[in-house]
């Protein structure tokens, strides 16, 4: 059947005469291969026939069972394609390098371990929105969030740093706007979850957000998933949130496969089943953890943030797998290292907030509690050079000008969370097909 196939098929070879070689080309899967000293015997087959075709290639081609071929060559009458050319299924079974499945995303999710991943992003997409919506969720507390859709495009950057992609028309002119104002892609959903939460209460979304962040670290991506939630007692939450993710998010068999390849897997897998214990998260202040962190440098000399300073990312791996030896709440940043929209502390000089950070990950989660207070709000707008009548952010303030109360909300890095959960320490693994700075391929 395959031959007659062959043989009527002008688009691989004229009608073939089998008393002399014919060139022909055949696309199909291989059923079996048979190496010898000098040469590999590989039978093709479409279905069609039970038999296949059976193709005489050279040693230098490195074929497996199922593996998706095109081959040409000649055929004659021992029924023999005798191969010159082959084009092959790049993803083979031997290992590898993670670059080199990166420069195959649209196949490299055909893996094992590629494929686990996903199955591990579906699971605790799940995980996180049962236990938002329902009354009772693994840690038997009440929830009842309302799940909501925020924008994509915005007109104001949330978090103030500046890292947004400007969104135009293809055919923008200069002089048109296509929203009549310029327009940029989200960096987080928080701010329009609080003009949500004003009238639900308690709302979350799950949405993919933005940023031009050129950092190549194993933690940044330009596009990422990114779960916020606005609520009031928000430590609570996000520790009862993580505790569900790590026992219902995945399987025995799960780990089983990504454990392939991961250096101290067992080591992670008893840090993760630590912090699933009921034992509560600790919590520092940053005064405390930078206290930690200078007498660490003191005894080894090594390099310490210094008070007022941004935790780099050894700093928070530091705080939470040698200090604490799991996840900790590090709070009350000083207000000059945090957006505006977080409520300032009694001080007057650090604000309610917290990162959340997590052995071999770093921060996985951001929050704190929102500034309620209209005049408190419009002060430190103004004191960052914000334009507090302007149409940017005036309907930000309408929110507390025509009645507020005291709230909070937090933004969880999705791809981090399945680091974190599968032991793969960088995020562009942890997403079907990663985008960073000068890296699109699909």
């Amino acid at each position: 059947m395959l031959l007659r196939r062959l043989a009527s098929t002008s688009a691989f070879c004229p009608p073939l005469a089998l008393t002399r070689l014919t060139r022909c080309s055949c696309g199909d899967g291989i059923k079996s291969v048979r190496r010898q000293k000098n040469v590999t015997f590989a039978v093709i087959s479409d279905g069609s026939c039970p038999t296949g075709l059976q193709a005489v290639l050279s040693n230098t081609c490195h074929l497996t069972n199922g593996a998706s071929v095109r081959v040409s060559g000649l055929l004659g009458q021992a029924k023999e394609l005798q191969v010159d050319s082959i084009d092959t299924y790049p993803i083979q079974k031997q290992t590898l390098s993670v670059d080199y499945l990166r420069d195959h995303a649209h196949l490299r999710v055909r893996t094992d371990t590629n494929a686990s991943i996903l199955r591990l992003r579906n699971s605790l997409t799940k995980v996180l929105h049962r236990f938002y919506e329902v009354l009772l969720s693994f840690s038997h507390s009440s929830h009842d969030f309302c799940y909501v859709h925020t924008p994509i495009f915005t007109s104001s950057d949330c978090e103030g740093a500046g890292e947004t992609f400007r969104v135009t028309a293809v055919l923008h002119t200069p002089s048109s706007e296509f929203f009549s104002k310029p327009a940029y892609l989200t960096v987080s959903s928080q701010l329009h979850l609080e003009a949500l939460a004003s009238s639900l209460s308690r709302v979350y979304t799950l949405s993919p957000c933005f940023r031009a962040e050129r950092s190549q670290t194993n933690r940044h991506l330009a596009e990422v998933g990114r779960g916020c939630a606005e609520v009031n007692d928000v430590c609570r939450l996000v520790e009862a949130c993580l505790k569900d993710a790590l026992i219902l998010g995945i399987d025995e068999e799960e780990r089983r496969v990504l454990a392939k390849g991961v250096p101290d897997y067992e080591q992670r897998l008893r840090c993760l089943e630590d912090a699933a214990s009921s034992k509560p998260w600790v919590r520092l202040t940053y005064t405390e953890a930078i206290s930690q962190l200078e007498k660490y440098a003191a005894s080894t000399g090594a390099k310490a943030s210094t008070g007022g300073r941004a935790l780099q990312s050894e700093h928070e791996r530091w705080l939470s797998e040698v200090l604490v030896k799991g996840p900790v709440f590090v709070t009350d940043y000083p207000s000059s290292l945090k957006p505006f929209y977080m409520r300032m502390n009694d001080d007057g000089r650090s604000v309610a907030c917290f990162d959340l950070l997590v052995p071999y990950v770093g921060e996985l989660v951001g929050g704190s509690l929102r500034e309620e207070r209209l005049d408190a709000l419009r002060s430190r707008m103004s004191a960052l050079g914000m334009d507090t009548e302007g149409e940017e952010y005036k309907w930000y303030l309408d929110l507390r000008r025509f009645g507020s109360a005291p709230h909070g909300g937090f933004g969880l890095g999705f791809e981090r969370l399945v680091s974190w959960v599968s032991g793969i320490e960088n995020v562009r693994e942890c997403i079907a097909m990663p985008r960073w700075a000068r890296r699109m391929l699909l």
